[in-house]
């Protein structure tokens, strides 16, 4: 098989070997035997993967900061996700927050920085069980500007005790996420740097 029709069906066009194979009607061992033959580098799994939940490439675009609002927007981002974020999470950016305006400049972060479509972002609202689950989703949709449809099942926790969160924690916890790892890394590498500064 020709190396240049391989590399642009599985570089340029990113098909996989088995949609190679079947354009071909051959086998995808064959396929993989000439992909070997003409040293094309195979993707791995988690490459793959994502290739298969991204055809059209990253669902996000990194915006270079270039005036000081935009500077300011990244570097709070960044240390908001340092000091607030999910690292443990290797394939997502997810924050949780009970501070309505601190969620609402992290997903500025997100979509004026890296161009992140806002109707792909989820939430998750964790609230404690004497707080009206639905009064608290609607608040927060109207106030992030986002649909019900990207909100999951909301979490019910049992309050224990009277404490003095109970004004700090009146609209429960939101958590904001973005699947997509490359972003996540990005991100992470971004903050690293910051570390070094």
């Amino acid at each position: 098989m020709d190396k240049k029709i391989l590399e642009n069906l599985y570089i340029t066009k990113k098909l996989s070997s088995a949609d190679i194979a079947r354009k071909f009607s051959c086998s995808e061992t064959k396929i993989n035997y000439w992909l070997a033959f003409h040293k094309i580098k195979k993707r791995t799994i988690s490459e793959a993967i994502y290739q298969k939940n991204n055809p059209k490439g990253d669902p996000f675009l990194f915006n270079r900061p270039r005036t000081r609002n935009q500077m300011f927007l990244f570097g709070l981002g960044l240390g908001l996700y340092w000091g607030e974020g999910t690292k443990r999470n290797l394939h997502m950016v997810r924050l949780g927050n009970s501070d309505p305006q601190l969620i609402k400049k992290f997903i500025d972060f997100l979509v004026d920085i890296y161009n992140i479509n806002k109707k792909r972002l989820r939430f998750q609202l964790q609230i404690y069980d004497d707080l009206n689950s639905n009064e608290l989703l609607k608040f927060w949709a109207k106030y992030l500007s986002v649909k019900n449809t990207q909100f999951s099942k909301t979490t019910i926790l049992k309050r224990r005790g009277k404490g003095t969160y109970l004004e700090k924690m009146k609209y429960g916890v939101i958590i904001v996420g973005f699947g997509n790892v490359k972003l996540r890394n990005l991100i992470c590498a971004q903050i690293a740097n910051m570390e070094n500064l």
